[in-house]
């Protein structure tokens, strides 16, 4: 995954340093290994509930702005946070293309702790969307333990993948698709579940069209859809279960299976037409 040294990034759509201050309430919509809709975090990763709907964290530093530091496209091949602005640009400059009043949504990069309007979440929570503000929560330290928690190959693209995956929340939460996930459902036909796959399908869609957004050098190559496949192998419920819990119980899906994961981030990615996501039509 390569930037064009010449692309001109918009590092006002990241912040660095977490913010605070936000009322608790409201639903996560999480993504990645961790991500789970609120109390359903407990069930996969033994991740205490109040890491994500309360508590208060420790205060972070104020948010960095990005856009001195985050110019280029050189810059994003040069550092990890400006890739991650990037990709943030590229995603967030595909999606008005097929969504009218498509509204920018900020990624905020965190490390340890932050505060969302959806709750204090910290790093075990993973990745996740919070509708309630309308931004992305990342701590990068979390693609570490993609790889060596749950076995993934890692890479950039795999951050890629991840970050497409979230914007895909914030998608849906536009459109008013997050409205059909009400509580904690759970199980391998729950509406849970087919969010997730289909914001899994809207990476897709992203990044078959990443490259008519100007940023990159050449459209994406097979090993970086590799490295996104092997991502979404690895997050899978299936996958999790069998490392957290040492057996699979579907009752207890939220996110999909391995095979779906990947499946469903393929038919996106070889679509590229996000109308080709509706896990909610049929079979899934």
């Amino acid at each position: 995954m390569d930037f064009r040294d010449d692309a001109r990034l918009d590092g006002s759509q990241v912040e660095s340093g977490g913010r605070g201050g936000f009322p608790r309430g409201g639903l996560a919509i999480g993504g990645g290994a961790a991500g789970v809709i609120a109390l359903v975090l407990a069930l996969i990763f033994g991740v205490n509930p109040g890491n994500i709907t309360g508590g208060d964290p420790a205060p972070l530093g104020p948010a960095s702005d990005l856009a001195a530091k985050c110019r280029s496209g050189q810059d994003a091949d040069q550092n990890e946070e400006c890739r991650v602005v990037g990709v943030v640009n590229s995603i967030q400059d595909y999606w008005p293309t097929v969504i009218q009043d498509y509204r920018p949504a900020k990624t905020v990069l965190f490390s340890g702790q932050v505060n969302t309007a959806c709750g204090a979440a910290d790093s075990s929570v993973g990745p996740f969307y919070c509708p309630a503000d309308q931004r992305v929560y990342l701590d990068l330290s979390f693609f570490n333990d993609l790889q060596s928690r749950f076995g993934a190959k890692g890479g950039p693209f795999a951050q890629a993948y991840v970050i497409g995956h979230e914007y895909g929340h914030h998608v849906q939460n536009l459109l008013g698709t997050t409205d059909k996930v009400r509580g904690s459902q759970r199980g391998r036909l729950s509406a849970s579940v087919r969010l997730e796959l289909q914001a899994d399908c809207y990476s897709g869609a992203w990044a078959k069209n990443a490259y008519e957004t100007g940023l990159f050098e050449k459209p994406f190559s097979r090993q970086d859809i590799e490295e996104a496949l092997s991502a979404a192998s690895a997050v899978g419920d299936d996958s999790i279960q069998r490392r957290t819990q040492g057996r699979v119980d579907p009752d207890g899906f939220t996110h999909g299976t391995s095979a779906q994961r990947v499946q469903w981030f393929t038919t996106g990615y070889t679509s590229g037409d996000p109308r080709k996501c509706d896990t909610f039509a049929g079979g899934i």
